[in-house]
C-alpha cells in the first residue's frame, strides 16, 4: 500500500504527502516501483521536476542512470570518474545514461557523457530500439541533435516500427532540426511500419508547409 501512495503522489506531484510519507518511511525514497524503476525515475518519466528535487533530497546517493535523467552534471563526473568503463552500459529498463540524458533534454549532461567517451550510436536493448538521436528528436531538441550529429551519430537509424529522427523531426513540426537532418544525409522516403512517410506525419499535424519541403 505504502509503494501504491507513493506512486501516486510522485504522479500528481502531491509534494506535502510525499514529504510526510518518505518521513514515515525512508525507504521508499529508494524502493522500486511498479513501474520496475526507481522512485525518481519515475518521477523524470512523469516529468515532475519537483518531485524529483524532493526525492533527491532522501537519497544518499543516485546512480548513472538517475543522474543523466534528473540531469545532475556534478554527479555525473563523479561517476564517470569512479567508473569511466561503464558509460555505455543500459539501465534496467534498457537506456543508456546518454540516451537518458538526451530524451530529457540535458544538454550539458549529453554532452559531457559524449566528451568522455559515450557511444552515440548505442541504442536501447528494451526492444524498442531506440539511439540518442531519435531520444533528442522526439523530445525537439535541436541542440543536443546538432551535438550527436556533430560527434558521429547515424542519421537514418530505425526504430522499433521503423521510425527515423526525420519522421520525428516531421511529426513535431521543427523546421530547424529537419533542416539540420536533411543537411546530413537524412533519406525523405523511408517509410514505417504501415508506410507512412515523413511527410505523412507533418500533414497529419497540420505542418503543410514541412509536409511540402519533404517531398
Amino acid at each position: 500500500m505504502s509503494v501504491e501512495k507513493l506512486e501516486e503522489y510522485i504522479t500528481t506531484a502531491n509534494l506535502a504527502q510525499l514529504e510526510a510519507l518518505l518521513l514515515q518511511d525512508p525507504k521508499l525514497a529508494t524502493t522500486p516501483t511498479s513501474h520496475q524503476v526507481s522512485p525518481i525515475m519515475l518521477s523524470c518519466y512523469y516529468k515532475k521536476p519537483e518531485v524529483t528535487n524532493l526525492l533527491l533530497k532522501h537519497v544518499n546517493e543516485i546512480n548513472m542512470f538517475e543522474a543523466a535523467a534528473a540531469g545532475k552534471l556534478e554527479v555525473i563526473a563523479n561517476l564517470v570518474y569512479e567508473h569511466p568503463d561503464s558509460l555505455d552500459e543500459h539501465a534496467p529498463d534498457g537506456f543508456t545514461a546518454l540516451g537518458l540524458a538526451c530524451y530529457f533534454g540535458h544538454h550539458d549532461v549529453a554532452r559531457y557523457l559524449v566528451l568522455k567517451g559515450a557511444n552515440v550510436n548505442i541504442p536501447s536493448n528494451n526492444g524498442f530500439q531506440v539511439y540518442p538521436l531519435h531520444s533528442a528528436c522526439v523530445g525537439n531538441y535541436t541542440q543536443i541533435a546538432r551535438m550527436l550529429i556533430d560527434n558521429g551519430s547515424l542519421i537514418n537509424i530505425k526504430q522499433q516500427a521503423g521510425a527515423t529522427p526525420l519522421h520525428s523531426a516531421a511529426q513535431n513540426g521543427n523546421l530547424e532540426l529537419l533542416i539540420l537532418l536533411l543537411e546530413h544525409g537524412a533519406e525523405v522516403n523511408t517509410r514505417m511500419e504501415g508506410g507512412k512517410l515523413p511527410a505523412d506525419l507533418a500533414r497529419e499535424k497540420g505542418f503543410e508547409e514541412i509536409a511540402e519541403i519533404l517531398e
